[in-house]
């Protein structure tokens, strides 16, 4: 029996499977790929459902979004026809109604109309119980433009407001004598800081108070009592204010004040009594046109004055003015209404500022000099340390010049721009900055302007000047400066042309 069944598996194998038998391939993973053929199909069919499923949903959704669209449209038609009825159009909701008629749509509005009449009479009547006879108005009156007769004086300009802003109230402080309208610094127990707070009187000040801010207020006077308890105060600032007036018995009680700044006030004329100690004083931008005799006599110590932008004249200053400022180093007369130089000035200042006035003539002698000057020196020739001279835009030329006017050997800075000057002045071999722009110059001549000969700079050259900018854009030049100007200025390193 093993030969016979050997025998028919070899005719198997020979001839394949009986007829109508199948026998599955056992090739190794084939039920495992046979597995996921399966589940991939499977989900496959699954996702394909939710898909149909998805687009009916869509489908759906779009189907009931136009119903209500059509819906909504309906609405706002029914809304509007109603609108259009209530204006007055009844016969609209009249024909709406089965059985209506013409007479009937009348009577309604009869009705209607009879009932309206009514009901404005009934209004009127409760009205006049209510506030009585209306007062009859009377036409508006038309107010013609004043126009100005000839001859007539021109109407004053219009007053400033008379109330202020509130006064604003500093930060508590640790100092119990410390007003409120300021503020007191632990850090700087000697500083009060009352800027910016709408102030109109100034507070009482504490006596340990050095350095005192009362700049940007509404001040208008400082009276006799303003520093009463500040006796030790340094430094004042009173700038931006509307100061009109300074009591002169105020620095009486504050004799070490060493500092005054009151620029941009209402002042007319220099405070009286300022003290000796005063080291500056600011008094720019008020409007001050005279200075009392002896404004300056006791006041040795100044170094800095300051009377830019007032309506200071030549009458205002006398030959005595500024005699006793020995130790005056920076004084500034500009954008005055002077036409003269001032006389007299002290011989140890070393900036002077005069721009901006009318100022046509630098005269060769000192008129109203004291008797010990003698006459025909020249008007800087006493100013040994004088360094910083501006006369920008005032009405200078040549006729107004003197000779060797400006060969001051401590000359440093010469600024004379916006005048009517034809020729470039004699300078010194010490001058390094020199401004001459906006005048008449139509030539330069290097040697008629060169402080020393060739052969002088050839043999020591500490004679070489020592010209560092030259500035004379605005004139009637043109390119090329002269080799001769080079050759003098060697030391030359800026040309604005």
């Amino acid at each position: 029996m093993k030969a016979n069944f050997d025998t028919v598996q070899t005719q198997e194998r020979a001839n394949g499977p009986p007829e109508g038998i199948k026998i599955k391939p056992h090739w190794p993973g084939a039920e495992k790929r046979e597995r996921k053929n399966r589940c991939d199909l499977q989900r496959e069919r699954s996702h394909a459902q939710e898909r149909k499923t998805e687009r009916e949903r869509k489908t759906e959704c779009e189907r009931e979004r136009g119903w209500a669209g059509q819906a909504w449209d309906r609405e706002k038609q029914r809304k509007r026809e109603g609108e259009r009825g209530r204006e007055g159009k009844t016969q609209i909701w009249d024909l709406t109604k089965e059985g209506s008629t013409r007479g009937r749509t009348m009577k309604a509005r009869a009705g209607l109309v009879s009932a309206l009449v009514l009901f404005l009479l009934m209004g009127e009547v409760s009205t006049q119980r209510a506030r009585g006879k209306k007062p009859t108005k009377r036409p508006p009156t038309t107010k013609k433009p004043s126009v100005a007769k000839p001859g007539a004086p021109a109407q004053p300009e219009p007053k400033e407001p008379t109330e202020f802003p509130p006064v604003i109230l500093g930060p508590p402080s640790a100092f119990p004598d410390c007003p409120r309208e300021c503020t007191c610094y632990p850090s700087y127990p000697n500083a009060l800081n009352c800027e910016n707070r709408n102030i109109r009187v100034i507070p009482t000040i504490p006596f340990r108070t050095h350095y005192l801010y009362l700049q940007n207020n509404y001040i208008t006077e400082v009276t006799e009592g303003a520093f009463v308890n500040a006796t030790e105060v340094r430094w004042i600032n009173l700038a931006n204010n509307r100061i009109h007036q300074i009591n002169k018995q105020v620095f009486e009680k504050i004799p070490a004040l060493l500092y005054l700044y009151a620029q941009e006030n209402r002042l007319k004329e220099i405070p009286s009594g300022l003290p000796a100690s005063l080291e500056q004083l600011r008094l720019s931008k008020n409007r001050i046109s005279k200075i009392p005799a002896g404004a300056f006599s006791k006041m040795g110590n100044l170094t800095l004055l300051d009377l830019y932008y007032n309506q200071l004249a030549d009458s205002d200053l006398g030959a005595n003015t500024f005699k006793d400022l020995k130790s005056l180093v920076q004084l500034n007369l500009a954008r005055n209404i002077l036409r003269k130089m001032p006389p007299a000035l002290p011989s140890g200042l070393i900036q002077l500022f005069l721009d901006r006035n009318s100022i046509d003539d630098i005269p060769k002698q000192v008129y109203g000099a004291s008797s010990r000057m003698s006459a025909g020196l020249d008007y800087f020739k006493d100013m040994y340390h004088l360094s910083f001279v501006r006369l920008n835009r005032n009405q200078l030329s040549d006729k107004g010049l003197p000779k060797g006017v400006f060969n001051i050997s401590t000359l440093l800075d010469l600024q004379l721009s916006h005048n009517q000057i034809n020729s470039i002045p004699m300078i010194s071999s010490h001058l390094e900055h020199l401004h001459l722009n906006h005048n008449q110059i139509e030539s330069i001549n290097g040697t008629q302007i060169c402080p020393v000969t060739l052969e002088d700079e050839l043999a020591d050259e500490s004679l070489v000047p020592r010209l560092r900018y030259l500035r004379l854009d605005g004139n009637h030049l043109s390119p090329p400066i002269p080799m001769s100007v080079i050759m003098c200025f060697r030391h030359l390193r800026s040309i604005v042309l």
